[in-house]
């Protein structure tokens, strides 16, 4: 089994609105407006990031599917990590979407988010990519890397290589600049998702392998606060049922998924359709499997010290709760069932 990981941000809490690629405020233009089925009833907005793994969102919204379930949903656009998770947390958000390794932490320091499911996963859709000069795993002295599943790739890729992690210096900065970082040589490799990867190999770098090919994998969650769920089950169960909707529609048709997440944040069409496949789009309630598997994580971050304790897994991962509130029927139903 894999050892998963997202591919949020531990650290540093980012505002709402600092979206790398975002091009619109966080609610301007995020209204559920499309297919022509405005809903009314309390707004729900839900704080996600602005990259092609967030497609199924982006196709739900273009074709107002959030609506013709009834729903008055708002996509409050960040920059992904912990910020979706940290909205929530403030109460600008009343559910997000999140990385497994970016959600824990939070969960560790309090008691107001709770996973409700998987509605994503992949272990290829992060790269590691080496510059121009470096074509083994030996050859590299420095690397840089997000916090998050960045530190933990790294970490594991070096190991994997039989290569001590103490020996290699690593340089933590943020996705949109490590590019850069290894086009001017000031580091020998890196590990990150699309479209960072893509870009270091387009600015002189190359792909060298896929997290999958060392056993590191991520799953995103549906969040919400707990509080607010408390309220309002029903209505989280109908929003994330017109998730998994959007999730087969991804599956079938990556191409209009594309279309939509350019519409969305401006990333190329033909950029996100070619990464798409990567990923495993399929809503589902947690496992026992998820549970050994975020214990996992948990013990990195706590080896690591990036927290005092623990979560405790069985209170903030819901086990049964997709089952009773969306079901078998949420992708085959439709929004409205």
């Amino acid at each position: 089994m894999n050892t998963r990981l997202g591919h949020g941000a531990w650290a540093g809490v980012v505002a709402a609105c600092s979206a790398v690629f975002v091009v619109t405020g966080c609610t301007a233009g995020a209204t559920d407006s499309g297919g022509g089925n405005a809903a009314k009833g309390p707004v729900i907005r839900i704080a996600l990031g602005v990259d092609a793994s967030y497609a199924p969102f982006y196709l739900a919204k273009q074709r107002g599917l959030f609506a013709k379930a009834g729903l008055n949903v708002q996509l409050m656009q960040v920059e992904g990590g912990p910020a979706a998770a940290q909205a929530v947390q403030a109460g600008t958000a009343q559910m997000s979407v999140n990385a497994d390794s970016s959600a824990l932490p939070l969960m560790a320091a309090g008691d107001d988010l709770r996973a409700l499911g998987v509605f994503q996963s992949s272990d290829r859709f992060l790269k590691v990519v080496l510059r121009n000069g470096v074509d083994k795993p030996q050859q590299i002295k420095t690397m840089a890397s997000i916090q998050g599943i960045g530190l933990y790739a790294t970490y594991s890729y070096l190991r994997y290589n039989r290569i001590d992690p103490a020996s290699v210096k690593i340089v933590k900065s943020s996705a949109p600049e490590i590019p850069g970082l290894l086009a001017r040589g000031s580091v020998d490799a890196y590990i990150l998702y699309e479209p960072w990867a893509a870009k270091g190999a387009a600015d002189g770098g190359h792909i060298a392998a896929r997290i999958g090919d060392f056993g590191v994998g991520y799953v995103q969650w549906l969040l919400a606060g707990r509080s607010w769920l408390e309220r309002n089950e029903d209505a989280a169960g109908k929003v994330f049922r017109v998730v998994a909707q959007a999730d087969d529609l991804v599956t079938a048709d990556p191409k209009a998924a594309a279309e939509a997440t350019e519409r969305e944040v401006k990333v190329p069409a033909d950029q996100t359709v070619k990464v798409l496949p990567e990923i495993t789009f399929k809503a589902r309630g947690f496992t026992g499997a998820d549970y050994a598997a975020e214990k996992k994580v948990a013990d990195f971050l706590l080896g690591q010290k990036l927290i005092k304790k623990a979560p405790d897994l069985r209170t903030v991962l819901l086990q049964g709760w997709y089952e009773r509130h969306v079901g078998t029927q949420g992708a085959s139903a439709g929004p409205g069932a």
